[in-house]
């Protein structure tokens, strides 16, 4: 029996009361969950603490503007975000497709427009990150991480991660088999302006494996890379070996069968 997939979550960014309620109605409708944020510095704050499927930013906010907004979350995630704004100029939709949004949509629009482009874009988005789309990640038969609940599973039993190690984790899985630097795994778990903090990232790291590795001062899931990073075991590559190796041996055991 497959499980459910999670109630996607839209961060809904407007300094409009107005707008942000006009668009979360409609998102609740369709069966969101929706979080709001009157600018910026809220966004970034809602962002990290929560990890949203999914960003609506409006341009035109004070303080921190859509564009800068997104400038810093691109330092921190992935996540798909859709630039909202009553300006039709060419070049602010290029301007904040170089930044890194994924979509744009002018005000005014309709309930359907922006409900198919939030579709579209999570479309592509699943179809680019496939693990995102399932509800165990299976590292293997000691260790699995619940998306869903945003906690992972050793040895059967549940142990619940503060949203810090949650990032810090994800980020490492999404790059499994790769030296992550310290400098990205700090921005993704707190932001730009603690990219020097090494001394922390280490205590998190620490942390961590308290929780996840069966003996922490003999790693098997998170490897330090002196001087780099840190390294998250490649179980893809390996899943996908034993995979290749059981299917070797099914077809010489078939081959050696006496035939009938």
């Amino acid at each position: 029996m497959t499980q459910p997939q999670r109630q996607k979550t839209i961060l809904i960014v407007d300094d409009e009361p107005r707008m942000r309620r006009f668009v979360k109605m409609n998102l609740d409708l369709e069966g969101y969950q929706t979080l709001e944020a009157g600018d910026g510095f809220e966004a970034l704050e809602k962002l990290r603490d929560h990890q949203p499927d999914l960003v609506l930013l409006d341009v035109e906010m004070p303080g921190l503007d859509g564009f800068e907004t997104l400038k810093r979350i691109r330092e921190i995630s992935d996540v798909p975000v859709i630039m909202l704004t009553v300006r039709s100029d060419e070049d602010d939709k290029i301007r904040g497709l170089d930044l890194g949004a994924d979509d744009y949509v002018t005000k005014p629009f309709s309930p359907r427009e922006l409900l198919s482009r939030i579709r579209a874009v999570l479309r592509r988005f699943e179809q680019a990150h496939p693990y995102l789309n399932e509800p165990i990640i299976r590292i293997d038969d000691r260790l699995q991480v619940d998306v869903n609940r945003r906690d992972v599973i050793v040895n059967g039993k549940r142990i619940g991660l503060r949203p810090t190690e949650y990032r810090l984790l994800m980020t490492l899985i999404e790059n499994a088999g790769w030296v992550v630097p310290h400098e990205v795994l700090l921005t993704k778990a707190w932001g730009h302006e603690y990219v020097n903090d090494n001394h922390l990232l280490r205590l998190y790291i620490t942390y961590l494996r308290k929780k996840i590795e069966e003996d922490p001062s003999r790693p098997r899931y998170i490897f330090t890379e002196r001087g780099l990073g840190y390294r998250f075991v490649d179980f893809r590559r390996r899943s996908e070996q034993a995979a290749s190796s059981t299917d070797a041996g099914r077809a010489a055991s078939q081959e050696r069968a006496p035939t009938q």
